[in-house]
This record gives structure tokens, C-alpha cells and sequence, in this order.
């Protein structure tokens, strides 16, 4: 990358965090930063995306410590912002070759069930017939392992719909707001009165593991499960990323990743911004399953003696 297109990149990253950042007063600092390193020249000499990227993203969240403010370098490239179908259209072929984030479904000795989900919980208009048939297949396993160590985000209103099958509430439950700095607005999340498949009967425990690489989406899903005595957070505390975000398209190579709300959980009335959701099992992130696994045979053990 040439010095002009470098700092032209920079000049719409720093103009967008200012106008969209979730907390104002924090945006228009970022981008006054910013824009003084651009001045002195301090990103003149990175020659590469990769490493623009890289080291725009520590000064962005110095001091803020947001992950999801960030400048990402997209080695495939990015779709058209301009262009929503062929937006669309990535997202869906995405989700289709990751089978809508339903990675593993299984049903493990002890009528106990495992459904993992990476990388992402897909928006349900690209995924929700995968997470119906996940979770009809495991509908009648006595107790249920939910592994997001290795979910990195996704969809809120995914978040809510498996959320659907999780709560075996017909009546729908509010789980949590986003309010949007932009207008001011608040968005409502519920979990949806129909689901089109068998919930998950409520009597049945769930175990749900997460790592320090859990992030946003998987976070909220946890937090969700964690807040409502829906679920057993077992392993590490996660990373830590609370405010939605929105991508902007800067370069071929590069979005801008802006949070743009923040989030408000119905239990807690507050989110794990900044501190991660705290396992209530806490063990390292490769003995989760063990660990919830050892429980859920024991309680699988009981309903067999009863």
C-alpha cells in the first residue's frame, strides 16, 4: 500500500468510529488519536494490509480494551457493501459450507447430547432449518453439553432462536436490548413463541462450555443460558465483547469493525463488555468436556435409577 491510499483508508476508519462508536465521547476520542498518529506519519512505513491491520487494531482499543473495534484484514477479500445481493449471497454460501454453525451433533453414551457451534451462529434466514435439526435429533437425550469454546460470534436474533429451544417456554421470554447510539432506539430480543421442531424439555440440564476465544455472539448465548439458571457455564471466562458491531468496507482487504450498541441483559441489566462471562465450573478450556461430561453421566445415571 501506497502512503495516500494508507492514510485515505485511515481518514474513513477515524470519520467512522467518531460518528458510529457506541459511547460518543469515547469515539471522538479514537478518532482524534487517530487521526494524530496518521499526521505524524506513524503508519507510513506498513506496506501491507496484513500489518496495517494489525497494528491500527492495538491503538484503536488502547485505552478501551473493545475487541470489537477493530481494523480486519480480510486475506479472501470482502463482498461489495454496495451490492446486497452479492452480500447476501457470501454469507449464505458461508453459512451452507459450515453447515449453519452446527459443527458437531451427536448423541454420547449416556443419552447425552453434544451440539457445538463454530465458528458462527448465522442469522436464521441462512441457518435456522440446521439449528432446528440439531436440536430435533438431540431432543430426547436425558441431559445436553452446548460447546461454544470455539464460537467466535454470530447473530442475536440466532442467539434468541436457539435460545427458542433451550427455554421449553411457549411463552415468549425476554432475554436482552441492544440500544443503537445512532438513533437512540432500543431492540427488543424475545425468544420466539414457535419453534418449529421439539424444545428441549426444561427439566433437563445443559452444560455449556466456553474458552477465552468465546466471543460476542457465543458469549451472549452463554450469558443468556448462565443469567436465566437455564445452563452450567463450564471452563474459562471468555473474551469479553459486548457491543454489536458493523463492518464498513475500506480496501478490498479491509473493514473497519465499529461497535455500534451495547448491549442490556433482562436478568442482569447489564453485559460481559470488558470482563468475559465468568464460568460457574471454572476449568482450562481443554478439560471442559470432561468436566461436564463426568456431570452429565451422573445425572444420566439417576434418571436411569429412577
Amino acid at each position: 500500500m501506497e502512503t495516500e491510499e494508507i492514510r485515505s483508508v485511515l481518514g474513513r476508519l477515524g470519520a467512522l468510529v467518531g460518528e458510529h462508536y457506541v459511547f460518543p465521547e469515547v469515539g471522538t476520542e479514537v478518532a482524534a488519536r487517530l487521526a494524530a498518529a496518521v499526521g505524524d506519519g506513524a503508519y507510513d512505513e506498513l506496506r501491507t494490509p496484513e500489518a496495517l491491520a494489525e497494528r491500527v487494531t492495538a491503538d484503536l482499543q488502547q485505552g478501551n480494551r473493545d475487541k470489537h473495534l477493530r481494523l480486519v484484514f480480510r486475506r479472501d477479500g470482502l463482498p461489495d457493501e454496495t451490492d446486497p445481493v452479492a452480500e447476501e449471497a457470501h454469507w449464505r454460501r458461508r453459512a451452507a459450507l459450515d453447515a449453519g454453525g452446527m459443527a458437531r451433533v451427536e448423541r454420547l453414551d449416556g443419552n447425552i447430547g453434544l451440539l457445538e457451534i463454530r465458528p458462527l451462529l448465522y442469522p436464521p434466514e441462512h441457518a435456522a432449518a440446521a439449528v432446528t435439526a440439531a436440536l430435533s435429533l438431540l431432543a430426547s437425550t436425558d441431559a445436553l453439553i452446548l460447546d461454544l469454546r470455539r464460537c467466535l460470534g454470530g447473530s442475536p436474533d440466532q442467539v434468541a432462536f436457539v435460545c427458542g429451544y433451550l427455554f421449553d417456554s411457549a411463552e415468549p421470554i425476554h432475554l436482552q436490548d441492544l440500544v443503537t447510539r445512532a438513533d437512540g432506539t432500543t431492540r427488543q430480543f424475545w425468544t420466539p413463541a414457535y419453534v418449529p421442531g421439539p424444545r428441549y424439555d426444561g427439566s433437563k440440564p445443559i452444560w455449556v462450555l466456553t474458552s477465552t476465544s468465546t466471543f460476542s455472539g457465543g458469549e451472549e448465548l452463554a450469558y443468556n443460558l448462565q443469567q436465566f439458571q437455564r445452563g452450567v457455564v463450564v471452563g474459562e471466562r471468555t473474551a469479553g465483547g459486548a457491543h454489536p458491531r458493523r463492518g464498513f468496507k475500506l480496501h478490498e482487504q479491509l473493514e473497519a469493525s465499529v461497535p455500534v450498541a451495547r448491549s442490556v441483559n433482562q436478568v442482569s441489566g447489564t453485559n460481559w463488555e470488558g470482563t468475559g462471562v465468568a464460568p460457574d465450573v471454572e476449568v482450562p478450556a481443554a478439560q471442559a468436556f470432561d468436566e461436564a461430561y463426568r456431570r452429565a453421566a451422573e445425572h444420566a445415571v439417576g434418571v436411569a435409577a429412577g
